[in-house]
């Protein structure tokens, strides 16, 4: 980060000092380091709202002693200042009143274990929270607790295994009431693959709880430790077992869909069909989901979280908005494109004889989990193409507002394919597509069909969905 530079809080300008939005933050601080007023800060050198490329215009970083007592190690407090609305002036972000959000409603903190001898903080978390803070500003989506984030890569850019990310709420710091809104704080917790794939199969939530039962993998602070060469599975090998297995059993998953590299084919009608609102489209211009189409496929990854009651997906013609958050912001899986390029009363919705499925490699181990974790609990599943507006959603038949049925189980509307399996069905693919349940890399493509449900999955490499004409 080149716009970045280490820097005391005391050597910062008095008008960057009082604006409350940045006072109620280090208030909050101050109530948990009285002994630190003047930590040190990474900065921004051109703001955000000047033109630079950082959104956060400052990172602080605190010496936190730990608590033996409590089994909390000593460790490196990073706190973001920018996410939120720090000035109130509208430079960054709109003001919409006391008793909402300030901003997007968070800020992002990080703990880094202290290694012997260390006098001072590493700066690459600061790197990192400026990476995550980009995405949340260029895409306008929010992080919740229990989100993961898929990284792939070390977080220090060192050959450790921390490579993914999960959020929660910060075990010290207290949500903040500002002039502007109200502040929480989301701590970015580093796993491992492993300890990923297991939150996607079953819930951030407890994967964090086990995290904080065991004292190498953050404790009861979830402090990330980046030589920690072990996942709590290897730690605790009944932790898969008896924890997750029987929480996937018992609750299902919490992950209701994902941006992915997919597409699908309508196989009932031929490809020259020029009313084809297949998702993969050879023409000069696909068509594009509609506003209303756009929203209710957000709400299908916001509904049936819930582990106790019926999973709901909202009409087709809903006219609901979002009124708990500011219309500016956008949810994870809003297409940029949303604009419909076909009125919404003109898309009509098409029952089909059979359909072709085509995930990348990544995607399509998600399935099982989308069968075993959602749909054998009366959920749903939304992929939703990160390269257009195509979306693809299994239904089972606990669903309820879904437009597929279970006489006509595969429905397109524009380019959303919705998919209905029974129970029956989906006990018979999770035994026919168990290979993919292993995540080691494999041989590409690989093809699963069912002739009786006229029904064709394939497994394809990366290229195939980075190619233009897919």
């Amino acid at each position: 980060m080149d716009e970045m530079r280490p820097s005391s809080g005391a050597h910062l300008g008095l008008a960057s000092i009082f604006p409350p939005g940045l006072q109620a933050i280090y208030g909050e601080c101050r109530r948990h380091y009285p002994d630190q007023p003047n930590p040190l800060q990474v900065t921004a050198i051109v703001k955000y709202w000047l033109g630079g490329p950082d959104p956060l215009d400052y990172i602080s970083m605190y010496r936190n002693m730990g608590c033996p007592a409590l089994d909390v190690q000593e460790h490196w407090h990073y706190v973001s200042l920018g996410l939120s609305d720090l000035y109130g002036d509208n430079r960054v972000h709109e003001f919409t009143g006391q008793e909402g959000p300030s901003g997007f409603g968070f800020e992002l903190t990080f703990r880094l274990k202290r290694e012997a001898g260390e006098t001072a903080p590493p700066t690459w978390p600061a790197e990192l929270m400026q990476g995550l803070s980009r995405y949340v500003f260029q895409s306008e989506n929010t992080f919740c607790s229990g989100d993961h984030i898929s990284w792939h890569c070390p977080l220090d850019n060192s050959e450790s295994r921390i490579q993914h990310m999960l959020l929660t709420e910060d075990p010290q710091m207290q949500p903040v009431q500002t002039p502007f809104g109200i502040v929480s704080f989301l701590q970015i917790v580093g796993v491992c693959t492993e300890e990923l794939q297991a939150a996607q199969q079953w819930n951030g939530q407890g994967i964090l709880d086990l995290l904080r039962g065991v004292h190498v993998a953050g404790g009861p602070w979830l402090i990330t430790d980046m030589r920690r060469g072990e996942t709590i599975f290897d730690i605790d090998p009944h932790l898969q077992q008896e924890r997750v297995d029987k929480g996937i059993e018992t609750d299902g998953s919490n992950l209701s869909g994902v941006s992915a590299k997919c597409a699908w084919d309508d196989l009932s009608r031929p490809p020259e069909d020029e009313d084809d609102s297949r998702s993969i489209c050879i023409g000069s211009q696909p068509r594009r989901l509609s506003d209303k189409d756009t929203e209710q496929i957000r709400e299908a990854l916001r509904k049936g979280l819930e582990i106790n009651s019926k999973s709901v997906l909202p009409p087709i013609n809903s006219q609901r908005h979002n009124q708990d958050r500011p219309l500016s912001r956008k949810d994870s899986l809003e297409s940029e494109s949303s604009a419909a390029i076909v009125p919404h009363e003109l898309v009509r919705t098409r029952q089909l004889e059979s359909v072709h499925l085509k995930f990348n490699q990544e995607s399509g181990t998600l399935l099982p989990l989308c069968l075993r974790g959602r749909l054998l609990h009366g959920r749903h599943f939304t992929y939703k193409s990160i390269n257009g507006d195509t979306a693809i959603t299994f239904v089972s038949t606990g669903v309820e507002g879904a437009f597929a049925t279970e006489e006509h189980p595969y429905a397109a509307h524009g380019p959303w394919l919705q998919i209905l399996f029974t129970e029956e069905f989906v006990e018979q693919m999770l035994a026919d597509i168990q290979d993919l349940s292993m995540h080691e890399e494999s041989k590409l493509p690989k093809e699963y069909s069912w002739p009786d449900k006229k029904l064709k999955i394939s497994v394809l490499p990366d290229t195939v969905f980075d190619s233009p004409l897919q």
